[in-house]
């Protein structure tokens, strides 16, 4: 646990501490006065309000378009299931500013429904929710459908023949024992869009901002840190909240999983109202996942002989210092070396939680690990600027501050995804292999690994992902002469004119490309073939 405590210790609590000290602390007095003036601000009473009820509306809405994806894919078989499970996924692994971007290409300025009808819907709320759903349309497909695959349908068929009537069997038998995973999903979904960045800051304008749009103002534009150090501290409480729910409604689903039958359910559409509901998923999917990435692909070839794509290859000596195509390169390689860290960092740490005789500070570090995936990521970013500034760690003219950023992100989904098959593997077979004369570091290579190196590369996977869409904490410690792709897009967006328009779509395809094959290597990867996250 060295490794992994001192890493986070110096990674995200001291940057986290710095700011906020920075923010509360004047005169050598602390001013949590300032806590109760900032709170009862209308202008950011307003914002705190719409954070919140935007997060239940996605959520709400969220629920009720993926739901009956859920029951599709656990309940119906037909050609291309795992064609379609795999375009369901490609959103969520999509970073925010693409997600922005793509919607901002269906229903902004210019836009097909604009193009079409004459309607613009970028500067109205709906545009928010229905990217939030465009992205965490797949939390609820695979975190509930996983559990519904594995229900035993015969339980829902007997109350059937003791004549309760379709709705009755499903509300009384099946909803009570998906309730867990359905929670589970909801406050997932509710966690990703109430600390929205990304798709906020690109269609909300200057109209509609939540707490991390709120806190990226205060710090970046108007440079008011008290402001922005309160706002941080109120999020971080609300996160804390919705992951200590998130934790216990985990629990009691892991109880559920444990009494469900696993064998296959899925059968052939039968009846018009199966074959109807297969068909509106179908064209849900189609309209609000595929329709606005195809859009956005079609957009970045607007300019004749591919022409947005051609002058990415030029630097305009104005927002880039390099040519913006440079941004490709830089995310790959900064993706890298954050896997690298993650992988270690999270190894480690899954390591030590796995073990049996972990004492509870150990398990503990558990749940601390989840923290900065609550944290304001432009809290993070900024820290680091603020924090490590003096030697020996004087780190912001390195190349490393913006993978050592994206990896503590990185690193919970490495401890989550590699915990379950280390808890797994049976210690008699270490214990064997030590009774051999094997050593530890023998044992660990020749036992440990073969059993969990699928998991290792699925982790890594999903580490790279996480790195190369990462924005919040990226966008302040990004250098000019070295962009990643989601700042690259973002400055495009936020500079007038079709050819920088254009360029932030043929970033933004390149984005979604590279997002979408590391996708498909996770998919031929993954050792749980339920569906489940």
């Amino acid at each position: 646990m060295a490794v992994p405590v001192a890493f986070f210790a110096l990674f995200f609590a001291w940057p986290v501490a710095a700011i906020l000290a920075r923010g509360l602390r004047a005169d050598g007095a602390w001013r949590f006065g300032r806590l109760a003036d900032v709170v009862t601000q209308p202008d950011i009473r307003h914002v705190l309000w719409f954070t919140t009820w935007q997060a239940l509306a996605s959520t709400g809405l969220t629920l009720l378009l993926a739901l009956p994806a859920a029951y599709v894919f656990a309940r119906l078989d037909f050609p291309g299931k795992e064609l379609l499970r795999a375009v369901v996924t490609v959103p969520f692994v999509l970073p925010t500013v693409v997600a922005g971007s793509a919607f901002l290409a269906l229903v902004g300025r210019g836009g097909l429904l604009d193009r079409l009808w004459g309607v613009r819907l970028d500067t109205t709320v709906w545009a928010i929710l229905l990217a939030h759903v465009f992205f965490n349309y797949a939390v609820v497909v695979r975190t509930v459908g996983g559990l519904w695959a594995q229900l035993d349908p015969r339980q829902e068929e007997a109350a059937r023949m003791l004549g309760a009537s379709p709705l009755r069997a499903w509300r009384q038998i099946t909803l009570p024992a998906l309730a867990p995973a359905v929670a589970a999903a909801a406050l997932m979904v509710f966690l990703f869009t109430f600390t929205s960045f990304g798709v906020v800051q690109i269609l909300g304008g200057p109209t509609f901002s939540t707490l991390e749009v709120e806190i990226y103002r205060q710090t970046s534009q108007v440079f008011d840190l008290s402001t922005a150090a309160v706002l941080t501290l109120v999020q971080f409480a609300a996160v804390g909240a919705i992951l200590a729910v998130h934790a216990r409604t985990v629990r009691r689903r892991e109880a559920a999983l444990r009494l469900v039958d696993p064998g296959a359910t899925a059968r052939r559409p039968r009846g018009a109202g199966q074959r109807a509901l297969l068909a509106g998923v179908l064209g849900t999917v189609a309209l609000l996942l595929v329709l606005p990435l195809a859009v956005l692909v079609r957009r970045s070839l607007d300019a004749p002989g591919f022409g947005y794509y051609r002058a990415l290859t030029a630097s305009d000596g104005g927002t880039f210092l390099v040519a913006p195509v440079q941004a490709v390169r830089t995310s790959l390689e900064y993706a890298v070396a954050a896997t690298a860290i993650a992988v270690v960092i999270g190894g480690l740490a899954a390591a030590a939680l796995a073990r049996r005789d972990a004492g509870r500070l150990v398990r503990g570090f558990d749940a601390l690990l989840m923290l900065p995936l609550g944290v304001s990521a432009v809290t993070v970013g900024f820290g680091f600027l603020i924090a490590l500034d003096k030697p020996p760690l004087d780190l912001r003219q390195s190349w490393i501050l913006v993978p050592l950023a994206q990896a503590l992100v990185g690193a919970p989904f490495v401890v989550r995804t590699m915990l379950p098959v280390l808890r797994a593997v049976d210690v008699r077979l270490r214990e064997a292999a030590a009774v051999l004369g094997a050593s530890p570091w023998r044992v660990w290579r020749e036992v440990d690994l073969p059993l969990v190196r699928r998991a290792l590369l699925v982790a890594a996977g999903f580490a790279f992902a996480v790195s190369l869409g990462e924005f919040g904490a990226t966008v302040f410690i990004a250098r000019p002469d070295n962009p990643t792709l989601p700042v690259a897009v973002a400055r495009l967006l936020s500079r007038p004119g079709d050819l920088n328009y254009g360029q932030a779509m043929a970033l933004s395809t390149i984005l979604m490309v590279v997002c979408a094959v590391s996708l498909l290597v996770l998919e031929r990867l993954r050792t749980d073939r339920t569906g489940e996250f």
